[in-house]
C-alpha cells in the first residue's frame, strides 16, 4: 500500500509561520544531523550481536504457526553503521564477518525497538520544569493549592505559574476553581492543565489575558465553563482552552516561561526516560512551531537520541504547503509524518462525541464537536491533496464516522493520492461498521494502549459498562485484518509499553478488574503493534519494526521473554538496554545472571 510519504524539495527561504527553513529531500530537517546514536564522522562498522532469544517478527506475523517460522528468530545478527545487514548462526556470522565487534547480550531476549506511534514528548520537557499536581504530587502536598502557592512566591509578579497533570477526582482539597486559584495569586497569571490536556483552569488574570469576560459566548469548538451566576468558573474545555495554546494569535506567554536552554537539558531527560522504558521511535503527535524548534535545537546539541515522527498541528498546514512539504520530509532521524486534527474530545476527559448521549464532563448531553463539519472536511481535502496523511484525533462513534466520511470524500475528489495512509488517532468507541469503513478505506487507527489500565474506571461512569469494555478495540481492528499502531498519548495515559502490552493481553485495569476480555490479544500481537505496527503508522514499515537485512538497526533488550511469561508479569519485565542504530543509548542497572553486554 502506498503511504504517500515522498520527500519534497523546499525553496531556501524560510517556512512561514514555522521558522525552519526549508532544504533539500533527503536532507535533514533544519539540523537534525546532530543526532548522537552514531556520527557521519565515524567509519561504518560490523558488529554481530547474540542474546538468549532474538525475536525479529520478520517472519508472517500472528497465528498458531509463527513460531514456528525460520525467520521469526534468530541466534545472532550483524550490523553496518545502523542497520541490520545479515541474520542467523552465530558461528556462520563470527565466520562471515570475522573482524566484526561481537557484542554478547547473555540472557537478556532482544525484540525490536519499541515504538510509541502517539505520544508527546516535546512538551514534556516544559512539564518537568512546572508544577506538578499529578494525583501521586497531591497525595504528598495535601492538595493543589500549596504547590501553586510556593511557585507564585518564587515567580516574579506577573509571570505565568502553570501546573501540569491535574486531576481534579484527585485533589483532596476540592476541584479547582477561579475562585481557588485567584486565592493563590492576583498578581500572577495561574493555570493548571488537566492531565488529558483538553481542558483547563485559570485564575482571572489568565482569563483576561487570554481574552475572555464573563459576558463572553462560548468559541467555536469549545466551552467555558461557568458558575450558578453565569460568571466563568475558569474552566476552559477543548477550543476554549486548546486554540489558545496552540493557535498562532493564542497567548504566547503561557508556552513561553522557559528558554531552550532551560529547555534542551529537560529534553535530554524526556529521551532518557523514553528509552528507559524500551523505546526507540516515537511520533509526537502535536508539534507547533515551539516543539520544532525545541526538537531542531535539541538536535544540533546532540541529546536527540530517539527516532522521532511529527504531525504538525493544522493551523500551520497552509505553512507547510506553501513551501511544498508533506509527508515524508526529513529524515530516518526527524521526519514528518502528517497533519494533525481533532474532531472531538477527550476519552478520559469524558468529552468525546458519541452516537448515544451521555452526561459529558461540560453539562451537556454529550462530548464537544471541536471543528465544524464544514471546516473538517476542507482541511482534510486540501491535506489529502498535497499528498500528506491526516492523522486524525477522533474518540467518539460518531467522531470516526465524522472523520472516515472526510477521508473517503477527499479521496474520491483527489484519487491521485488515493493510497496515502491516513491514521485515526485514539478511534476508541467503534462498531462493526465503522471497522469495515476503516478496513476498506485501508485507514490505520492508533488506539490507547494502557488507558484501561490507568483510566477504566472513568470510562465506565463516563459511557456505562457496555461501551467502556468496548474501548480500545485492538482485537476487533486485527480481526478486520486492520493494521495497528501501539500508543501512549503520554503524558495523557502511562508511557511503558510494556504496561500497554499487559493491557492489550489481559484488559485488566489498574483496579484488578477485567474491562471487555473478548477485545484481548495474544504478546506476540500485542508486540508487532509497538513495533511493526507503530511504524506502519507512521509510513516506515520498510524501515522499523523488525529486525531483517537491510532495516535500521534498532532494538530493546529484555530482561525476561514477554512472549513465555505469565501475561500479568509482563510490565514487570526489567529493560536492560535499549540500542538505536546498533549505538547503546540506555543502559539498565539490573542485569540477569548470565554475563550480559560483554564485548571481546
Amino acid at each position: 500500500m502506498k503511504t504517500g510519504d515522498t520527500s519534497t524539495a523546499g525553496s531556501g527561504s524560510q517556512i512561514a509561520g514555522l521558522g525552519a527553513p526549508a532544504v533539500s529531500s533527503g536532507a535533514l530537517i533544519a539540523g537534525s544531523g546532530a543526532h548522537t546514536a552514531g556520527s557521519c564522522s565515524e567509519q561504518p562498522r560490523v558488529q554481530i550481536f547474540r542474546a538468549r532469544r532474538i525475536i525479529t517478527l520478520a517472519g508472517p506475523g500472528g497465528g498458531p504457526n509463527a513460531d514456528a517460522d525460520p525467520r521469526a528468530e534468530t541466534e545472532a545478527f550483524a550490523t553496518l553503521g545502523d542497520r541490520v545487514v545479515a541474520a542467523g548462526d552465530w558461528d556462520e556470522l563470527r565466520s562471515r564477518f570475522p573482524d566484526a565487534e561481537r557484542v554478547d547480550l547473555g540472557e537478556g531476549v532482544v525484540v525490536p525497538g519499541l515504538n510509541d506511534a502517539h505520544c508527546h514528548p516535546a512538551v514534556l520537557a516544559d512539564t518537568r520544569l512546572r508544577v506538578s499536581l499529578t494525583a501521586n504530587a497531591m497525595s504528598v502536598a495535601g492538595g493543589s493549592r500549596g504547590p501553586l502557592a510556593k511557585r507564585a512566591e518564587a515567580t516574579a509578579p506577573g509571570r505565568w505559574v502553570v501546573a501540569e497533570g491535574y486531576d481534579p477526582a484527585a485533589d483532596p482539597q476540592g476541584r479547582l476553581t477561579r475562585a481557588a486559584l485567584d486565592a493563590v495569586s492576583r498578581e500572577h497569571p495561574v493555570i493548571a492543565v488537566h492531565f488529558s490536556c483538553h481542558m483547563a483552569v485559570a485564575n482571572t488574570r489568565a482569563l483576561e489575558l487570554a481574552g475572555y469576560r464573563d459576558t463572553d459566548a462560548d468559541p467555536p469548538g469549545g466551552t467555558l465553563g461557568r458558575d450558578t451566576d453565569g460568571r466563568l468558573d475558569g474552566w476552559m474545555y477543548e477550543g476554549a482552552w486548546f486554540d489558545q495554546w496552540y493557535r498562532p494569535s493564542g497567548v504566547p506567554e503561557l508556552l513561553g516561561e522557559f528558554t531552550l536552554d532551560d529547555l534542551v537539558p529537560s529534553f535530554a531527560e524526556v529521551c532518557r526516560d523514553f528509552h528507559a522504558a524500551g523505546i526507540t521511535s516515537w511520533c509526537d503527535a502535536l508539534v507547533s512551531p515551539r516543539e520544532l524548534r525545541l526538537y531542531q535545537e535539541a538536535a544540533r546539541r546532540g541529546v536527540l537520541t530517539a527516532r522521532v515522527g511529527m504531525l504538525v498541528w493544522h493551523r500551520y498546514f497552509e505553512d507547510l504547503a506553501r513551501v511544498g512539504l508533506r509527508s515524508g520530509f526529513g529524515d530516518e532521524h526527524l521526519r514528518l509524518v502528517g497533519v494533525k486534527l481533532m474532531i472531538d474530545g477527550a476519552l478520559a476527559g469524558g468529552t468525546c462525541l458519541c452516537r448515544l448521549p451521555y452526561p459529558s464532563q461540560t453539562g451537556a448531553d454529550n462530548g464537544i464537536q471541536v471543528m465544524t463539519d464544514e471546516e473538517f472536511a476542507a482541511t482534510v481535502r486540501a491535506v489529502h491533496s498535497t499528498g500528506s496523511r491526516v492523522a486524525v484525533h477522533a474518540n467518539g462513534d460518531l467522531a470516526v464516522g465524522k472523520v472516515l466520511d472526510a477521508i473517503e470524500a477527499a479521496r474520491a475528489d483527489d484519487p491521485a493520492y488515493a493510497g496515502t495512509n491516513h491514521r485515526i488517532e485514539h478511534c476508541s468507541l467503534v462498531d462493526d461498521d465503522l471497522v469495515a469503513r476503516i478496513a476498506a478505506a485501508e485507514v490505520t487507527p492508533v488506539p490507547f494502549g494502557a488507558f484501561l489500565h490507568e483510566h477504566g474506571g472513568k470510562l465506565r461512569g463516563y459511557y456505562g459498562d457496555e461501551r467502556a469494555a468496548a474501548a480500545c478495540a485492538h482485537r476487533k481492528f486485527l480481526d478486520a485484518g486492520i493494521p495497528v499502531g501501539g500508543s501512549s498519548d503520554h503524558p495523557a495515559g502511562p508511557l511503558p509499553p510494556l504496561l500497554a502490552i499487559r493491557t492489550m493481553v489481559t484488559r485488566t485495569t489498574g483496579d484488578g478488574e477485567v474491562l471487555g476480555p473478548q477485545q484481548r490479544v495474544t504478546a506476540r500481537e500485542a508486540l508487532e503493534i509497538y513495533t511493526s505496527g507503530s511504524a506502519h503508522a507512521t509510513g516506515e514499515a520498510h524501515l522499523k519494526g523488525r529486525l531483517a537485512p537491510g532495516m535500521l538497526a534498532d532494538f530493546t533488550v529484555l530482561g525476561d521473554d514477554l512472549l513465555t511469561v505469565a501475561p500479568e508479569r509482563i510490565a514487570d519485565i526489567p529493560i536492560l538496554s535499549t540500542w538505536v542504530g546498533a549505538q547503546r543509548v540506555w543502559q539498565g542497572s539490573v542485569q540477569p545472571t548470565a554475563p550480559s553486554g560483554i564485548r571481546w
